[in-house]
């Protein structure tokens, strides 16, 4: 994304920044900013590592109090800090949603902490990239009868791929983010850890990183949680210190999937039976893409027994329901496996490697074993069991012993077993 006569070249053209975000470098003057409020320790913590004071870097504005804690606390320690936001949306009432990002008023808020901060500020137009990446995945996925994970596609193919292009462009050592993961340098060069806080920690969102873009990623809130950071964005003045959280998919406003999917494709919705795993026609449904693994609430058939979908057999149309016991996996085939761990993949894992994974990302890590079957590809088995494993979902690694925090990288699941 080279920038010229004033210009950010984005997926859909030329974007003239607005008056605001002319490219003027202001040279940081912490005492006379709130920042200067916040105290040194807090801030010492948000250092980036192997990043010297002075030194540009790209800060990734997505308008919520995370990424504008981050942008201010970069500016108070005295970094050259430029900040982007991609528009990566604008679906009528989505603009509107609280609590949404990267569209409508989350894109005003990043301008206004920008402008209180006196940093330059750039927003690309990314609508097409992020339907063509991201949405028509997510609706071909439901279609196929998987469970798809558009943030991390997001992070994959929109926000790193192209925000590390365009920090190279404007010489800035790294890309900073809001996310709560850690970043440190290792013996085998860098790593991810999971974050302070648990209870925010993203790094099942970023197993697809790669290598390459680790040496020039930053996430400096990985060391704080979130209320330390909702402090820090009040010690700073934020006008996005009080703001709610991002909540489900962005580009779904009202947390109704089907509907998305049926708008973007209106011959998604067929009809079909509910089937029991025992062959039992039990009833009847609108469409597949009502129904995740797991799902219990919803079914519309009565059995005297709890049941809960088992499969989605998109071939035939079938939602397969069981009873609960049903949903225990112990074996998960993964593929496009993404290695971050030391050593080589698949050679580090050809006879078998202890790990803890992650199957959802509110789940904690447990105990499992990792067997390299391919190139990229991987058979996992669960020391014990997990239930509502979903293909399109991720299988995510980390360090087998529970007192490290190290996320080893991942895969996509594409089936799974009982047994």
């Amino acid at each position: 994304m080279p920038v010229r006569d004033g210009l950010v070249s984005g997926a859909t053209g030329p974007i003239e920044p607005r008056p605001e975000t002319a490219m003027t470098m202001p040279t940081p003057d912490i005492a006379t900013r709130p920042a200067a409020e916040a105290p040194a320790r807090d801030l010492e913590r948000l250092r980036l590592p192997s990043v010297a004071p002075g030194e540009r870097i790209v800060v990734a504005m997505s308008g919520g109090v995370d990424s504008s804690t981050v942008a201010a606390a970069m500016t108070a320690l005295g970094y050259d800090v430029i900040g982007v936001t991609l528009q990566l949306y604008d679906h009528g009432a989505a603009v509107k949603k609280a609590g949404a990002c990267c569209a409508g008023q989350d894109i005003h808020d990043a301008r206004r902490v920008a402008e209180s901060l006196d940093i330059p500020h750039y927003v690309l137009d990314y609508e097409d990239r992020f339907r063509r990446a991201v949405i028509d995945d997510f609706v071909a996925s439901y279609r196929a009868g998987r469970t798809p994970i558009p943030c991390v596609l997001c992070n994959e193919r929109v926000k790193f791929a192209d925000l590390l292009d365009m920090a190279r462009d404007l010489d800035a050592a790294c890309l900073v983010t809001g996310h709560y993961v850690r970043w440190s340098h290792g013996a085998d060069g860098p790593e991810l850890h999971r974050a302070v806080d648990r209870d925010r920690d993203q790094s099942y969102f970023l197993y697809r990183t790669t290598r390459a873009q680790l040496d020039r990623v930053r996430f400096p809130l990985g060391a704080l949680d979130k209320r330390e950071t909702r402090a820090l964005a009040e010690r700073f003045g934020l006008v996005t210190a009080s703001k709610p959280d991002s909540q489900d998919i962005c580009f779904v406003p009202d947390g109704r999937y089907s509907d998305v999917i049926a708008k973007l494709s209106p011959g998604a919705a067929q009809p079909g039976d509910i089937v029991h795993e025992d062959g039992r026609v039990l009833g009847r449904h609108d469409s597949i893409i009502h129904f995740t693994i797991g799902q219990r609430r919803g079914l519309n058939v009565a059995t005297g027994a709890p049941l809960y979908v088992l499969r989605l057999d998109a071939d035939r149309n079938r939602v397969i329901v069981g009873p609960r016991d049903s949903l225990a996996t112990r074996r998960i085939a993964v593929q496009a496996v993404n290695w971050l761990g030391d050593g080589t993949w698949p050679d580090v894992a050809a006879r078998g490697l202890p790990v803890r994974i992650k199957v959802r990302s509110t789940r904690p890590p447990v105990p499992a074993t990792v067997r390299a079957i391919g190139p990229a590809s991987a058979e996992v088995t669960i020391a014990g069991s997990e239930e509502g494993v979903a293909p399109g979902q991720a299988c995510v690694f980390y360090d087998a012993d529970p007192a490290e925090t190290r996320m080893f990288g991942g895969g996509w699941i594409a089936g799974n077993q009982n047994n």
